[in-house]
């Protein structure tokens, strides 16, 4: 969300009810809220609808993509599908110094998807049928997010925050990527998912944090096991891994962050497996006028695991959007091993260098209405060590994809009057 300055201060002086906070710290604005506790530029536009109860908000947001996707090779395919998500975030002031946040955040996979995912190549992660998934992104939960937090404010500088999410996020890694505004448009996941930003579905995790001026710094302890493959029910709490992240956005338009953390037995099909994972990140967005951003965001993530060693992850995405018109790209490089990539003999304990390099556009048919409708393309090609054409084939790996792109429409500060619809003050 694009803040001008005095913006803020015009809108408070002209809708005194009217708060701005984030859900989860009423310190931090609420275009630096993100997925969990995370952070991103305070610059972030926002695609949402708000409502005003008294002091209370509730703002909701979301996506989805319908699709027809087709991806080649021996372990390709093709599909009719629809990725999405839907959130609403919650927020009741206490006083001028406190907050109760709430957030729900659901998706439809299981249905759209199945239970094997849709077609991504050199996808890694998760199982089916107690079989490892593979070249196949999986399905994400019905509830990916059911969180309360609580904050408080001791100066205008200082403040702290708890948060509980069952499921929830935890103090790990970057803003996962549905949530950060250059991956937002793009309908797939990273391939280097599981090595970023994986951990934003977790079942149990409480996080403590404190805030100071623009930075942050915050730890977690959680269930360190991914969600099971029934994707329609709440897994069980086990709160034996953690985490700790810095967080600094030092501008409005930059926000950084370093983690680490340890996850316990993360797979089911392997539970003699643990994992120590570190992360790094800058994103950086610059708004380009009332209806035009630009955002990038540079991700580095390493798994260590038990008896495999260091792995890592390098992804740089970007998006551009003027109007009705959106393009993004997205390159990435990722360490895998034989066993994530479900191959055989020698080559399960070998490690592969495998890239993806993404391109596509969207024209938006409907376009600040209360519903952006856009028609989209993607295409992606990939490289992969020739030792591993005996599994994927001799010819050239990619994958293409028509689509609509259906979100509601940037909220425009200025005009947050008209954006907003106000219920009766209690």
């Amino acid at each position: 969300m694009e803040m001008q300055p005095g913006s803020h201060h015009d809108m408070e002086t002209a809708m005194p009810t009217l708060s701005m906070q984030s859900s989860v710290n009423i310190s931090d604005p609420m275009s630096r809220e993100s997925s969990g506790t995370a952070w991103v530029p305070d610059s972030t536009p926002m695609y949402g609808k708000m409502f005003m109860f008294g002091d209370d908000m509730l703002m909701v947001h979301g996506g989805a993509f319908p699709r027809y996707t087709n991806v080649s090779t021996d372990r390709g395919d093709d599909r009719i599908d629809m990725p999405n998500w839907f959130m609403g975030m919650y927020s009741h002031p206490i006083g001028d110094s406190a907050e109760l946040g709430a957030r729900l955040m659901m998706s439809l996979d299981a249905l759209t998807e199945g239970g094997r995912g849709y077609p991504l190549l050199l996808q890694t992660g998760e199982s089916w049928n107690d079989q490892p998934l593979h070249d196949r992104q999986h399905p994400h939960d019905l509830f990916d997010e059911v969180s309360l937090s609580y904050s408080q404010k001791f100066t205008d500088d200082l403040s702290s925050f708890i948060y509980f999410g069952y499921p929830g996020e935890p103090a790990l890694g970057p803003p996962t990527f549905m949530h950060r505004l250059s991956a937002m448009d793009n309908p797939d996941a990273p391939i280097g998912h599981h090595w970023e930003d994986s951990t934003h579905i977790t079942f149990g995790v409480a996080t403590l944090g404190a805030v100071w001026k623009t930075v942050k710094v915050e730890g977690s302890i959680f269930t360190g096991r991914e969600p099971d493959e029934n994707r329609y029910d709440f897994d069980r709490p086990r709160f034996d891994s953690y985490s700790g992240r810095i967080s600094w956005n030092p501008i409005q338009d930059l926000a950084l962050q370093v983690s680490q953390g340890y996850l316990h037995s993360p797979e089911a099909l392997d539970p003699q497996t643990n994992q120590h994972r570190t992360t790094a990140s800058a994103i950086y967005n610059q708004p380009l006028g009332n209806d035009a951003n630009w955002a990038t965001s540079f991700v580095w993530g390493q798994d260590n695991n038990t008896g495999e060693g260091k792995t890592e992850a390098f992804l740089l995405e970007t998006d551009y959007q003027h109007n009705r018109d959106t393009i993004y790209a997205r390159w990435e490089r990722v360490q895998k091993s034989g066993l994530e990539l479900v191959l055989t003999g020698n080559d399960l304990t070998r490690i592969f260098p495998v890239s993806a390099y993404s391109v596509g556009y969207i024209r938006d048919l409907i376009h600040g209405k209360g519903i952006d409708i856009g028609f989209g393309a993607e295409f992606t090609f990939d490289t992969m060590p020739d030792r591993l054409e005996r599994y994927y084939g001799s010819d050239l790996g990619y994958g293409f994809q028509v689509f609509l792109r259906i979100r509601p429409s940037l909220i425009h500060m200025p005009e947050m009057g008209s954006d907003m619809e106000m219920g009766t003050k209690k």
